[in-house]
Formats: structure tokens, sequence, C-alpha cells
């Protein structure tokens, strides 16, 4: 019986015998991994798997689950209710756009955030954009005949954790419950490598990143992009719809997803089979292709083709002079600079993109 698992040290395989028992099962798993305490996902969309559920010495055959060829997601159990205890001393949410890069990436790269205040206040920032009729009801769809299909824009939940579902969706499925999972891999992919993600690159203790990053109001940007593209082993191509910009991490992997970035949104890119003229996706979302080959140039041209459509309806916002007000206050400024400075000032956290 072979075993894939993907854990956050990486990928690897296990081989167990026909007689294997679940409590065989469950000391391979933390043999391969380092992890003495765990839970377990499988299938497509993931889904939980309890093995306390079984006698630890029931084999595995006579369980009845399909284990054998299957990949099972591993992660650190508990770690989401350690870092809730801790939360009090959170620094305040940067913009999304702060922490992407400007250029091809290399491995990290320092967010432009205002500096953080020696008195955090308690709650990270939430900004709420400004709706528009032409955000969600209308999203362009651009035919790709070479591949007999539509290049459609995904929209994700406008919350501030769009980052991690619009890369979740690419690579796990549109299951909602994966956000837990790639905040802990972001935390435990910090704290592998203390030396890279040094408190000069995330502009914060490490440790206080952890807490402020596994708190599901803090956004994610360029380095989470950075950490969860290498331990999905995937090419991320973030597209910034604003300069149509295309923004590499973990570049060179053969397999590759696409992002769209609007400035504090993140959407996806999929492709759905269809019909000739292939100029409407009739098929639904479970269709949907969205890991691609990261040597296929038509694609991402035919991505950045659907951002420039999107930038001519001007979605996107101008995090550095886009109007903002305090949602507590009624305070108004321009910009997410002057957002934190008003924070910083007031302890007041709630912002919308102002009219």
């Amino acid at each position: 019986m072979r075993i894939r698992i993907r854990s956050p040290s990486g990928v690897s395989t296990i081989n167990l015998s026909t007689s294997a028992t679940v409590s065989d099962l469950q000391s391979s798993i933390t043999k391969e991994t380092s992890i003495p305490a765990f839970d377990i996902k499988f299938g497509y969309p993931p889904k939980p798997l309890d093995l306390t559920q079984f006698d630890p010495s029931i084999k595995l055959s006579d369980t009845g689950l399909k284990l054998d060829g299957e990949q099972l997601i591993v992660i650190v159990r508990d770690i989401q209710s350690e870092i809730s205890s801790s939360l009090k001393g959170t620094t305040p949410a940067k913009s999304e756009a702060a922490s992407l890069p400007g250029s091809k990436a290399a491995q990290v790269v320092p967010t432009k955030s205002a500096p953080i205040p020696s008195e955090p206040y308690n709650q990270p920032l939430s900004l709420t954009r400004k709706p528009t009729s032409k955000d969600m009801k209308d999203p362009p769809e651009i035919p790709v005949p070479t591949h007999d299909a539509t290049m459609v824009l995904r929209i994700m939940p406008d919350d501030n954790s769009c980052m991690f579902r619009a890369l979740g969706s690419a690579v796990l499925g549109d299951s909602l419950d994966s956000m837990h999972e790639l905040r802990s891999a972001v935390a435990q992919g910090i704290q592998a490598d203390p030396e890279l993600y040094s408190e000069a690159v995330l502009q914060r203790n490490p440790d206080d990143y952890c807490r402020w990053i596994s708190n599901a109001d803090s956004w994610g940007g360029g380095i989470e992009l950075s950490i969860l593209s290498q331990h999905f082993d995937v090419e991320v191509c973030s597209i910034n719809v604003q300069d149509l910009r295309v923004d590499r991490f973990n570049e060179g992997k053969p397999r590759r997803i696409i992002l769209v970035y609007s400035g504090i949104h993140y959407d996806t890119i999929a492709l759905s089979p269809s019909e000739p003229p292939h100029r409407k996706a009739d098929l639904g979302p479970e269709f949907d292709i969205k890991m691609f080959s990261s040597y296929d140039d038509v694609i991402l041209e035919k991505a950045r083709e659907l951002c420039k459509v999107l930038k001519e309806r001007h979605y996107y916002t101008d995090t550095a002079g886009f109007g903002i007000k305090c949602d507590v206050c009624g305070w108004q400024g321009k910009g997410e600079v002057a957002a934190q400075q008003h924070a910083e000032e007031t302890s007041h956290t709630a912002f919308s993109e102002a009219k």
C-alpha cells in the first residue's frame, strides 16, 4: 500500500503492508513528518479523516478506507487554538498591495507598510472595498480556442482571506475550510526558517507575525504567496490589474496557478472547457482547470488579456491614493498610510473605501 503524504516539510511517500493497522499508519506519518500530533485531510476537495474513530489495532483494510494511492494532507494539530490564546498582542494588518513585490520575486520581499507602533492595537486593520455594479455580475470571459476553452475570472468572497481562498481554490479545490490549513502552513514556514523570515523581513517579531497571520482577519500578501508557493511546489503568477505587472513566486516550477490582484483583493484565473467560438463558459465551476503548465505562455498571455479588460473597467483600488474612511468615527483620508496613522492615533481598525 503506497500513500502520499503532504506536510509542512514537503511531499513524501510511505509504503505499508496489506496487514498494516491504523496505529502503523499513525506512527509512519509521525516518523515521516516529525509531527507528533496531527490532523489529516484527504480526497478532493479535501475532507477531514479522523483516525481516532478506529481502534488502533484494526487493519486499515478493515476500516473501509481506500487509502492505496491516496494523498493525505497532514496538518499540525491545535496550532490555531494555541495562537488564539495570545491574540491580545497582535499588530495591525498590512495592505496586501504593500506586501507584493514590484518585480520577479526572490524568496521573500520586505513589506512597505508603516512602522509598527510600540503599543500594537488589539485587532488587525479591516478594509472593505467600495462595491461596484461590475464587480460581481459581469466578469470578463476570454476565448482560448487553442485549448478548446474559455478563460474566466472566479471571484473570491470579499473578506480578509481572499488571497488564501484564491490560492486554495487552485491547489486544494473550492473547499472553504482550507483557510486554517493555509494560515498554519505560513506560520510553520516562518518558524522553520528564522534566518530567512527574520524580523527585518517581516517588519515585526516572527512569533508575533505567526500569531497575526493565523488570525482570520489578517490579510495575506507577498510573503504568504512565497511560502505557500513553495509549500505546494507550484509557481504562482500574480497579475496586478492596475499596471498588468506579473509577479512570480517560486518561479521555474513545472506547474503554475494564476491569481488576479486588484489592490486590496485577490481572485483566481480558471479555464473552462467550452464549445466554439469559446466566448462563453457554459460549464459550472466544478469543471474548472486552475493548474497550468508553466511552459504554456498562451495561458499567461490570455490571463493578462483578461486583466486588461478588468483594468478598463477600473476593477482595482489605488491603495496609495484611494479615498478611505473610518467606520468608527467617520474620519476620511487618502491611502493606506494615512489609515495606518489614524489607527495608531485612535486604535480604530475598521475602514471602508470612501465613495
